[in-house]
């Protein structure tokens, strides 16, 4: 079915003025929406816009306080999970709801797995890898119905998480945060099986902070602010700019620090460093006092690898860190802590927060003694430490005493921040500082780092988004295969530039490739 076939086609399910209060709160007011055969709809706002709730009450979790629910026409005033689950609705979680020591086959197929007859209803495990199979080659995995889950990757548990849904035989699939944790190859994969679940007259609501990724896949864009409808963009109209407009009311170059004055003395400076990832590569760059270094590079380039080898997590196996003109061996985190470089990582839950801790226990937990007496850490010293970081990095937050789990994902990021921030930081290593961070969120997030840089700390910042990486930076390095490719000066900047030394190639060898592409 052509798209202009899915606008025209009868809505299978609809949403009519859907409202939802909490005691104190207006969670959706007047939301409503349609959904016909055969269409992707994206849906994008920022945290706390209302996204999550509207899918709970689609998913049958919670209850609407107002509004009728229909599913083909029959008028409903809510849905149970049973009711959503056979009315074809199916669920791809931006957490992942995994078993570890399950293989992929009893993880996709759990609670419904083939079993021989007989009394004792074994399973039939043979039945089962057989039909996760041909789910698996959908997706162009790299790993089989028998793998053990614990043996994957984040983005390979992310696959057999859409693997259980597509095992639904759904006739919609919502897709919250699908590709959080993938690569580019593997994003690109899953559009592709979103193209096929459309034209096999599967509908996919799409919510996504990576709006180039709605831009290629949606037929229509519904934006939520605040818990209402604020927008409907229909697919010729659909565009990065007009989305980010209707989320937060203003476009996205306003959220950019632009810097304040020229940088200064050298802070952190890398002389042939060799990380274990890429030994026989050296490394050679300068980070200054007061500037916003980006450091781009394709997903495997070594810029993960690099942060982590100057934080301490993994050993050098060559070469010189210098550390404000001084020459410094950090062989552990505890070392790069003591003199002041902190790193913010990649993956803030797994290996930046304790997600069970209160803001006030992850904000001191690196600084334990500070707020100690007698080995015993005072209550008091680190809740007063925690909200003044919760004050000056503007943490919505109700308490210090919450847990961080309950968190969105930019103040779980404050937190981080605000771990470092409470001791006395000279270079801060930002990996993906925005990664999984709604448009309104990032924009804090820029102003704090500009707001550092101006402070004088030195900051560097892996991205793996061009526009942020363009759009924050002072200077850009670039890395290929384990090395830094090239240096850019502001005036410098392009997405190709940074494109070619990230792909290790010429200007004429990247025209021809945009060439055979069908590129200008």
């Amino acid at each position: 079915m052509s798209a202009q076939q899915a606008a025209v086609a009868a809505p299978f399910l609809e949403l009519q003025d859907i409202g939802k209060t909490y005691p104190g709160v207006v969670a959706l007011s007047g939301v409503s929406l349609s959904v016909a055969p055969s269409e992707v709809i994206g849906l994008v706002g920022e945290n706390g816009a209302g996204k999550s709730t509207l899918m709970k009450i689609l998913g049958g979790v919670v209850a609407p306080s107002a509004g009728a629910i229909l599913i083909d026409g029959a008028e409903r005033a809510s849905l149970t999970v049973k009711d959503a689950t056979k009315a074809g609705i199916a669920f791809v979680h931006q957490e992942l709801n995994l078993f570890d020591n399950l293989d992929v086959a009893a993880n996709v197929f759990i609670g419904r797995e083939p079993r021989f007859g007989g009394p004792l209803q074994l399973i039939d495990t043979g039945k089962l890898h057989e039909k996760v199979k041909p789910l698996l080659a959908r997706l162009g995995t790299d790993f089989g119905p028998s793998t053990p889950v614990a043996d994957l990757s984040l983005a390979q548990r992310q696959l057999v998480e859409i693997a259980k849904a597509l095992s639904l035989d759904a006739r919609l699939v919502i897709m919250d945060e699908p590709t959080s944790s993938l690569t580019a190859s593997e994003t690109a994969r899953l559009l592709g099986v979103i193209a096929d679940l459309k034209a096999n007259g599967v509908s996919v609501i799409y919510i996504s902070h990576r709006l180039q990724e709605v831009e290629r896949c949606a037929d229509r864009v519904l934006v939520l602010r605040d818990g209402k409808m604020v927008g409907h963009l229909p697919q010729g109209e659909i565009e990065h700019d007009k989305m980010i407009h209707l989320m937060i009311g203003r476009d996205l170059k306003s959220l950019y620090i632009p810097p304040a004055g020229p940088p200064r003395e050298v802070a952190l400076d890398l002389k042939e460093v060799r990380t274990t990832a890429f030994p026989a590569r050296t490394v050679n760059l300068a980070l200054r006092v007061g500037e916003i270094l980006g450091l781009a590079g394709l997903v495997g380039s070594g810029r993960t690898e690099l942060a982590r080898a100057i934080f301490g997590i993994d050993r050098t196996v060559g070469g010189e860190i210098i550390l404000l003109g001084n020459p410094v061996q950090i062989t552990e985190p505890r070392g790069a802590i003591d003199r002041g470089l902190y790193l913010i990582p990649e993956d803030r839950k797994q290996c930046g927060l304790l997600l069970d801790f209160s803001v006030a226990e992850n904000i001191s937990l690196a600084n334990l003694p500070a707020y100690a007496r007698a080995t015993i850490v005072q209550g008091d010293a680190e809740a007063k430490n925690a909200e003044e970081q919760k004050v000056k990095l503007r943490i919505k937050v109700p308490s210090v005493a919450t847990q961080t789990s309950s968190l969105s994902g930019g103040n779980q990021q404050k937190v981080v921040l605000g771990k470092w921030l409470s001791m006395s930081p000279k270079v801060i290593i930002f990996d993906e500082p925005t990664r999984g961070i709604d448009v309104g969120a990032k924009g804090e997030i820029y102003e704090l780092m500009r707001g550092l840089a101006d402070s004088g700390v030195a900051i560097l910042m892996i991205s793996s988004d061009m526009e942020e990486v363009i759009g924050v930076s002072d200077r850009i390095a670039v890395m290929h295969e384990g090395k830094i490719s090239g240096v850019l000066e502001r005036s410098e900047f392009s997405e190709d530039r940074v494109l070619q030394l990230a792909v290790g190639k010429s200007r004429q060898e990247m025209a021809a490739v945009k060439m055979v592409m069908g590129g200008e």
